[in-house]
């Protein structure tokens, strides 16, 4: 029944395309360099995220013309509502092969209040967030959040010459967090695998509590910079860690029969011998590793009747993962370190809001759903629930490490 699940889920995953595509939400990055009248700016975007516009990606030097009229609509500076003339044209400046990095310079009237407007791509994603960064010329640094509900960043009152700039608050960062989470399927799509065979509270709480510990850690370590791993070996990871938690609840749920872990431990040894010959995102030796791991994690199960402290573990190293995946955000802002702290306390406060949020919410309709009918619409739906989780998780993995 699992595999039967598993296997049409994916299948339907794979017709479906890019609405099964996680991490939808949508972020751009600006910095901003402003001397009294006139500014520089510099728009940091993925090209991925540019697909959205009907122009297509930045190819360096060359770009668009389109998009080179858009961007300065769309992002702008303004003095009491008056656009900020461009004095150059937009340049597109080499970047990673994935992003798109362009800048151009602007003047102003020499009256007026000025303001940073953003309605970067809401016009095909009204959710998108874009975090505004300004260096003043005595060095200080200042950020903001711009979204759909807040477009507009006043720089300073009329009458004030290049006033101060206030950056964004604890509770816009908690704000930014719960975003993060809510849109961050693949996050909670892991957590679900987690949640479904817990049956008591006490479960559920040291699940999410080693979840929570482990991210912490690692969003802590990456906004920092103190560790930097490549973006896209991680958001693989984060999709291999949901495709192998589903495997081993399809485990449980069968009967703990062998060919469940024999298979993805021989998967994970093929992906590592295709990553040494140069195929995919993820390292070969962290493919070993995991083939190691899956192979020790499942023979340490099979000796156990209980495995709600295993399961803690596993929910504990894969929340190491996901911690970086959370840490792309802020790591992209760049925040001096005077304003890194808040960000980062306001940011995974929002992420804990948002993610104890869905726990209470769907751990109660699973237990409910247990204790009706002798529980077995509980089980179709456990099973139905692993099989689109383990679905999901290698959909990602694939359009993530060899798309």
């Amino acid at each position: 029944m699992i595999v039967r699940s598993t296997i049409g889920l994916l299948l339907l995953v794979l017709l479906v395309g890019d609405a099964a595509i996680a991490h939808t939400r949508s972020t751009s990055y600006s910095s901003w360099e402003i001397d009294g009248r006139t500014a520089r700016i510099r728009l940091r975007i993925t090209q991925l995220e540019l697909t959205r516009l009907p122009w297509g990606i930045v190819s360096p030097p060359a770009l668009p013309g389109e998009l080179a009229a858009y961007l300065p609509q769309a992002l702008r500076l303004e003095a009491d509502g008056t656009v900020c003339s461009a004095t150059s044209p937009i340049r597109a400046l080499a970047a990673p092969r994935d992003r798109a990095l362009l800048e151009w310079d602007v003047a102003c009237p020499e009256t007026g209040a000025l303001a940073i407007r953003s309605e970067m791509m809401l016009e095909v994603a009204p959710s998108h967030l874009h975090f505004a960064r300004i260096r003043a010329p005595d060095g200080k640094i200042t950020e903001r959040v711009l979204s759909n509900t807040e477009r507009t960043w006043e720089l300073s009152a009329p009458g004030e010459e290049g006033g101060s700039a206030i950056g964004s608050s604890i509770p816009a960062y908690i704000a930014v967090g719960v975003e993060h989470i809510a849109t961050g399927y693949d996050h909670l799509v892991f957590l679900l695998g987690l949640l479904l065979l817990a049956s008591r509270l006490r479960e559920v709480v040291t699940i999410v509590t080693g979840f929570t510990i482990a991210h912490s850690i690692t969003l802590a370590l990456a906004a920092v910079g103190r560790v930097q791993p490549e973006a896209a070996a991680v958001e693989a990871l984060i999709g291999l860690s949901i495709a192998l938690v589903a495997a081993e609840n399809g485990w449980l749920l069968s009967g703990r029969r062998r060919i469940i872990p024999a298979v993805a431990v021989a998967a994970f040894a093929a992906m590592a011998v295709a990553a040494w010959a140069g195929v995919g995102a993820i390292p070969g030796l962290t493919l070993a590793g995991l083939a190691l791991f899956a192979f020790c994690y499942f023979n340490l199960l099979e000796g156990t009747e209980r495995p709600a402290r295993l399961r803690a573990a596993i929910a504990f190293c894969f929340g190491l993962v996901h911690g970086f995946g959370f840490a792309g955000v802020l790591t992209e802002i760049a925040l001096p370190q005077g304003r890194l702290l808040p960000a980062l306390l306001g940011f995974n406060l929002g992420v804990e809001i948002g993610q104890l949020a869905i726990v209470a919410v769907v751990w109660p309709l699973l237990y409910a759903l247990s204790r009706f009918r002798d529980g077995q619409i509980h089980r179709w739906g456990i099973e139905l629930g692993t099989g689109a989780v383990c679905a999901l998780g290698v959909y990602w993995m694939i359009e993530r490490a060899y798309a």
